[in-house]
């Protein structure tokens, strides 16, 4: 079966559902040291009657009806096996344009470059790239994301500060398998051998 690649926000966030494994690559266009890393992210969808969808359309002046649901993201550095920083959550509510869902706003509690709740502009290309310009009061963002699999997804983001320093990232993710994941794809291989 051919994969089909998420066409409207609230499929992007149900199939981003889960724990990845992240190895980023930032390159900063100005003398500081390109970096590299790994990390883990959280991913959960958010239902339209969580009170968060509420609260944060409110603190944004958009009128929850228009909502369809959300997310919720947590990071967290990929040898840390506590349980994830809460004050590293954010919360992003998808208002779609129309009822395609293919384009529409992002509200977020708070930002990915600025700490500070942020509304965002997304659209899905004819190909299943997702991208996703942000305006935050000193920069701009602009981040574009596709899954190649159901269980890898690629990420690439540029930032312009105010005093034109670049900032480059490229992340590769892969979904993290758990025990019921890995038995699930056992039975599923095994029902195929006996067909």
């Amino acid at each position: 079966m051919p994969f089909v690649p998420p066409m409207t926000m609230m499929e992007f966030f149900s199939k981003s559902e889960g724990v990845w494994f992240t190895q980023r690559t930032v390159h900063h266009f100005d003398t500081v040291p390109d970096q590299s890393g790994e990390s883990k992210l959280y991913v959960g969808a958010i239902a339209l009657d969580d009170p968060r969808v509420k609260a944060i359309c409110e603190s944004q002046g958009i009128d929850p009806a228009s909502a369809k649901g959300g997310a919720s993201f947590m990071w967290q550095e990929h040898d840390d096996d506590q349980e994830p920083n809460l004050d590293r959550v954010a919360v992003l509510i998808d208002v779609p344009d129309d009822q395609t869902g293919r384009s529409g706003k992002l509200l977020r509690n708070q930002g990915y470059v600025e700490k500070i709740p942020v509304v965002s502009r997304y659209w899905f290309g004819q190909d299943g790239i997702l991208t996703i310009d942000t305006e935050y009061e000193t920069n701009q963002g602009q981040e574009r994301c596709w899954f190649m699999t159901d269980d890898f997804r690629v990420r690439v983001s540029t930032v312009r500060m105010m005093n034109g320093v670049y900032l480059m990232t490229y992340c590769s993710e892969r979904r993290y398998l758990t025990e019921a994941n890995l038995a699930e794809m056992v039975q599923h291989n095994l029902s195929r051998a006996t067909v």
